[in-house]
């Protein structure tokens, strides 16, 4: 699967880099090189756990094609990230306990995006496919490892950190701003099941949802700087 999503960013790369050398004799391309950085909001949308929000950050730099006789912009980049989400759990097996275990994860994205121009390059919407590999949920707290997750009798928190790590995205957003400085918000969606590796763990279910199903829900709010 690896190599499958690595095909398919350099499909998608070649295809815009040879659409764009097509349009230089046509159109003033202007290339430049923005980097930026924001505050996340993590959240996994799933009937399996009751999750709640975690706050993370995110820094990462793009490449933007600059078309001023187009109706949209282009642009390519990577961002890395440090999320947190909160599932609901319990120090026990006793039914009735809750308590929120905070859980850690690393994501590394990256983004093929077009940039509708509402008022020129200053107001755009930006939307795309985006690539992600993410690391395993991590406990923030070790001494939480052997708490229950609520609606399961004997699933454990660490039970559940070996999620899937390639996962698909989409992202729709707008950016704010006036030559090198731009204020930025974003939507991403995971259109492919984060929790589906669990399925493959061999984990007790019992009184819960054998089959685990679960889309990446990210908030980012951040701003750039461009050269």
């Amino acid at each position: 699967m690896k190599y499958n999503l690595r095909n398919l960013l350099v499909a998608l790369l070649i295809g815009f880099v040879t659409k764009s050398f097509a349009q230089h004799k046509t159109y003033d391309i202007v290339n430049g090189i923005g980097v930026f950085a924001g505050l996340t909001k993590l959240d996994i949308e799933t009937d399996n756990f009751i999750t709640k929000q975690g706050d993370g950050f995110l820094f990462g730099a793009s490449a933007t094609v600059d078309i001023p006789h187009r109706w949209y912009n282009m642009s390519y980049g990577m961002q890395l990230s440090e999320n947190y989400i909160n599932i609901e759990g319990r120090p026990s097996a006793a039914i009735g306990g809750q308590e929120l275990i905070e859980y850690k994860m690393f994501a590394a994205q990256l983004a093929l995006l077009g940039h509708i121009k509402l008022i020129g390059s200053h107001l755009t919407i930006d939307v795309g496919p985006m690539l992600q590999y993410n690391g395993k949920l991590e406990l923030k707290d070790q001494n939480q490892e052997g708490y229950y997750i609520n609606n399961y009798t004997n699933l454990k928190a660490m039970d559940i950190s070996s999620i899937s790590q390639f996962n698909f995205n989409g992202l729709v957003g707008a950016s704010l701003g006036y030559k090198f400085f731009r204020l930025k918000a974003e939507y991403i969606y995971g259109f492919t099941n984060i929790l589906k590796k669990l399925e493959d763990q061999n984990l007790d279910t019992s009184r819960g949802e054998a089959r685990f199903k679960g889309n990446q829900s990210m908030l980012v709010f951040g701003a750039m700087i461009s050269f």
